[in-house]
């Protein structure tokens, strides 16, 4: 399985709803299952983001899907990378030529 972390904004209609947080993020995690993506984690952070998904999926499609349903919702903006464990870069790095 991959991992993906999702930085997340909430949009003027998610401060709006703020409350609402915490049942918008179950709904979420319903969702993604159904696209084949595991939400691991959810973290609500102070600072340049409102909150972090950690996410696990087989593939960048399935995540894709995952976040473009997020969005649609309109209540925030994301940016999601592919995140590498220290065995996974191991073996990138091995594969680097000499």
């Amino acid at each position: 399985m991959a991992t993906f972390i999702s930085l997340v904004n909430f949009t003027q209609q998610g401060i709006r709803d703020f409350k609402d947080s915490p049942d918008r993020a179950a709904k979420f995690k319903s969702m993604a299952e159904k696209v084949g993506v595991t939400v691991k984690e959810v973290y609500w952070t102070m600072g340049v983001h409102d909150a972090v998904l950690i996410l696990e999926a087989q593939d960048d499609e399935a995540v894709t899907a995952a976040m473009l349903g997020l969005g649609s919702l309109g209540s925030v903006r994301t940016q999601t990378l592919r995140g590498f464990s220290s065995s996974e870069m191991k073996e990138i790095i091995s594969k680097v030529p000499s």
